[in-house]
């Protein structure tokens, strides 16, 4: 029988954020809830306890603090990653003291924000999710394993191109914009007058010329990129 994923809860007040985060920790094997305000987190937390809380430091009605304090107070231990789109040494101690596991900075990139949730359930004993493998006829991307084959070949992918092609694969026939793409996988602010995802669809290309796959990840000129499988 296959363990539950573990279920993280997403407090943020920008929804564009929630769908970003929703998206690509679900990409990553976990289950997500999402809420936008202090005080839907904690009547979610009181209706069934997730396995870990992202949480945003500026919410419209209780702030982050606020709720890591009233959870701590009521005596749920659930693990808690703060989000904050300041970097002072005072507003990350605030949080800690406030009863939060960890704190991370806006704009961050998603592999980063997996790795500390997956260290933090770790840490609480909790189950790590398991991604489930992708296919697109001979190409499979296994998350779990963090490699990619082309017909039994492996590809050689870094983290990041893995991240990148696991988007591609995910969303096969449909064409990503650039901003989408620097969403999923670098994270939800990154530059976006960089182009850093044209760099890396060509080392994923080369990649897979490599190992004689024909071309499967395709330009749409003007919006962004496309996987398709011939």
């Amino acid at each position: 029988m296959t363990a539950a994923a573990p279920e993280v809860l997403v407090v943020d007040d920008d929804a564009g954020i929630r769908a970003v985060l929703e998206r690509g920790l679900r990409l990553e094997g976990f289950a997500v809830r999402t809420v936008g305000d202090g005080g839907g987190a904690l009547a979610a937390v009181a209706d069934r306890a997730p396995d870990a809380v992202v949480l945003d430091i500026g919410l419209p009605d209780l702030n982050g603090r606020a709720v890591c304090a009233r959870l701590r107070a009521s005596g749920v231990g659930t693990p808690i990653l703060v989000l904050s789109a300041r970097d002072e040494v005072d507003d990350r101690v605030a949080g800690l003291q406030a009863g939060a596991d960890d704190y991370l900075v806006k704009p961050f990139a998603m592999d980063e924000l997996v790795a500390r949730l997956r260290a933090l359930l770790r840490r609480a004993g909790a189950a790590l999710p398991v991604a489930p493998e992708l296919r697109a006829g001979a190409l499979v991307v296994d998350p779990a394993g963090r490699r990619a084959t082309w017909d039994g070949q492996d590809l050689g992918l870094t983290a990041r191109e893995l991240e990148l092609l696991e988007v591609l694969v995910h969303n096969a026939g449909v064409v990503l914009e650039r901003s989408r793409l620097l969403e999923l996988v670098w994270g939800y602010d990154f530059v976006a007058d960089t182009n850093v995802v044209d760099v890396f669809v060509s080392y994923l290309r080369r990649k897979l010329d490599q190992a004689g796959a024909p071309r499967v990840v395709h330009t749409v000129r003007g919006v962004g990129f496309v996987l398709r499988v011939p």
